[in-house]
């Protein structure tokens, strides 16, 4: 992605137009949406779940990310708190400061999916979208890197990858929207061996947590989170003690982050046109940096590969010159050796044989008889 000065100043000044036309305080791309009225979502019925991280490890899998440094089978990591990372979209945490028939209470957390979320809201460039199947995606191809959907999002769920110098990306829970386009549950709900996750159409987990709060009204706090938090969620969740002792916020409110920042960036019309602007401009740049970069890093290995090959190739030739010289002179003193071998051999065998101290004796004593 090639961006020049000029046409890095014409997006400037084309955003500075149209952000100072006549427009009204409310803008239009903060218009109140009220999310998909069909869509899925899970229910998490705390009570039910023992943490043993099943769904943590299907997560893991399910995205491909790599395996912790300490297996799923390791209950130990429970003793302390966790939170989401780009290497965990979904941690169970126990809950040690209250319990449930005596023993500690597990929660997992994730991306609640709000229905209208946060991060969406505070996107100036539409990375974050609800689809109508009830999952919250991100779009990396677009997303500049202000990381105001982490600030704006009331759960603390996105987490970025700092680590990551060159292309970093937003990581969150996706409801598995892969899956949920071939008409498959997200992984951690199928994985889950005590049902405490269940995959249904919003409206239906409703109610079902509210007939199981009718039913057993001295398991469960009267109150399903999630149904109105934040104007809704499209993860629920049911709890036998209260929300905020198991690190559910309780002072959310139901006003959605649409209500809450409609019209005040409006009131900002150049700051709302020219910074989405200036943050693409300054990511094309980067991105043309990147791959100038990468063509000359890319240059240098094949160079110093050929250099390296040209010096190898140079004492290549100079050890076989030099294995052909020992070569040739041990072929000839071995000829030389050969040769005076077949003289003296030749010599010893035209040489006349002595004669015997027996033969000798023998021809003394016939000359003697005679």
């Amino acid at each position: 992605m090639s961006i020049s000065r000029r046409k890095f100043l014409g997006w400037m000044g084309a955003a500075g137009v149209g952000a100072l036309a006549n427009k009204p305080a409310d803008a239009e791309a903060h218009e109140h949406f009220e999310g998909y009225p069909d869509s899925m979502g899970v229910l998490h019925d705390i009570s039910l779940c023992v943490g043993c991280r099943s769904c943590e490890e299907a997560c893991n899998k399910e995205n491909e990310m790599p395996a912790p440094d300490r297996p799923f089978t390791d209950l130990t990591v429970l003793d302390q708190k966790r939170r989401t990372t780009p290497f965990a979209h979904t941690v169970v945490n126990r809950y040690d400061n209250v319990s449930y028939r005596g023993k500690p209470v597990f929660v997992k957390t994730q991306c609640n999916h709000c229905l209208e979320p946060a991060c969406a809201a505070s996107c100036m460039v539409a990375a974050f979208s609800k689809r109508p199947s009830g999952a919250v995606t991100y779009d990396d191809t677009v997303c500049v890197g202000c990381r105001y959907c982490m600030i704006a999002c009331p759960f603390e769920i996105p987490t970025y990858e700092y680590f990551e110098n060159l292309t970093p990306l937003v990581q969150k829970c996706t409801m598995c929207a892969p899956r949920l386009e071939k008409g498959l549950m997200p992984a951690c709900v199928e994985a889950c061996p005590r049902e405490a996750l269940i995959f249904k159409k919003r409206s239906e987990l409703i109610k079902i947590a509210r007939e199981r709060i009718r039913k057993y009204p001295d398991r469960y706090v009267d109150h399903i989170y999630g149904e109105h938090e934040m104007g809704g969620t499209g993860w629920l969740y049911l709890s036998p003690v209260p929300f905020k002792e198991v690190g559910l916020r309780e002072d959310l409110g139901i006003a959605t982050a649409q209500e809450m920042t409609h019209g005040s960036l409006g009131l900002v019309p150049m700051v709302v046109g020219l910074w989405p602007a200036f943050l693409l401009g300054m990511k094309g740049m980067s991105l043309r940096r990147e791959k100038v970069a990468a063509k000359e890093k890319a240059d240098a290995v094949v160079n110093a590969v050929s250099e390296a090959n040209t010096v190898s190739q140079g004492k290549y030739d100079k050890a076989m010159e030099n294995a052909n010289k020992q070569k040739d002179m041990a072929v000839k003193m071995a000829q030389t050796k050969h040769e005076k071998e077949m003289k003296e051999a030749l010599e010893k065998a035209a040489a006349p044989e002595p004669e015997t101290e027996a033969e000798t004796k023998t021809e003394t004593k016939t000359e003697e008889g005679s």
